[in-house]
């Protein structure tokens, strides 16, 4: 009885050092990962955070003194107005994009396979040509002689040109064209991995058309509409380039007051606070989608 109780034992310790040991070799093959994560991502964010807390000196120099003055600063109703407004904006580009993407995402993946490839093709040809010439070109479109007011102007619909350029509408615009492949192509894998059968087994036990499509197609293909979610919220949250040149002045978002904390004002100390609360914002807000999709792997 005491020999086997020892061989139970020993047999338990070895799977235990086993497993300890299949541990330790995932965190040295994981080593060269988290150097890198290390180097590059956590070192520069424990030096905003540095910065955040310092006090500004006279030359815009961070002088060693401990301060939250920088994120009582953040409370101003100027800027909770700034913040709001890059909630909106970001909130709305996700659900314009959701809506505009998946009929389009759908009808790709049900099309035949010589249109396929050509299709999924036209989703991704803006990521062919720069980010930033595209936003231009969306500027020449709107502005008061550009194309929009030109066609209008030739059917007589409006007497003077229409303000459409540097408005919250614009950056609107320029948000969802710039994001709509992010959201598109998430959905579209989604629904191509979606078995025909299942559809064919609810159409034979009477469901319409629209119930099978709210009943089965969403639900199945809601990981996709998920994952595209999270690439589209996050930098539409924190976008600056879209805002500066299509809303000018008049549209500031929290990632246009960074920009010009660190490039323009020189202060660092109140640039950095604005950031490390827009990364607390954005890991909260993944943290509650997380628990309300019941997603796995994300934070």
């Amino acid at each position: 009885m005491a020999t086997s109780q020892t061989l139970a034992r020993e047999s338990a310790l070895s799977v235990s050092e086993v497993k300890r040991r299949k541990v330790v070799g995932a965190h040295l093959l994981l080593l060269p990962a988290y150097l890198w994560l290390g180097l590059f991502f956590l070192f520069p964010l424990l030096i905003i955070v540095y910065y955040s807390l310092t006090v500004r000196g006279p030359l815009g120099a961070s002088e060693a003194a401990f301060t939250l003055e920088h994120y009582a600063r953040l409370w101003d109703p100027l800027y909770a107005r700034i913040l709001w407004r890059s909630l909106w904006l970001a909130i709305a580009t996700t659900l314009i994009t959701i809506v505009l993407a998946y009929p389009f995402a759908y009808a790709l993946a049900r099309a035949p396979q010589r249109w396929k490839t050509s299709l999924l093709l036209l989703s991704v040809i803006p990521f062919w040509t720069n980010f930033l010439i595209r936003t231009y070109a969306w500027m020449v479109i709107l502005r008061s002689n550009g194309l929009v007011n030109a066609v209008l102007s030739s059917l007589g619909l409006i007497q003077e040109p229409l303000s459409l350029l540097f408005t919250p509408g614009a950056v609107l615009l320029g948000l969802v064209y710039g994001f709509l492949p992010f959201m598109i192509l998430p959905i579209y894998a989604a629904i191509d991995r979606l078995d025909p059968s299942l559809l064919e087994a609810a159409a034979d036990l009477g469901a319409k058309p629209w119930q099978t499509f709210v009943q089965v197609t969403l639900p199945l293909t809601a990981p996709g509409i998920a994952a595209g979610v999270l690439l589209v919220f996050v930098p539409a949250l924190g976008m600056f380039v879209i805002p500066d040149l299509m809303g000018g002045a008049k549209v500031t978002l929290i990632g246009n007051l960074i920009q010009n904390q660190f490039l323009s004002a020189r202060n660092w100390q109140f640039g950095s606070a604005a950031s490390v609360v827009l990364m607390a914002l954005v890991v909260l807000g993944l943290r509650l989608y997380k628990r309300f999709f019941r997603l796995e792997g994300v934070f």
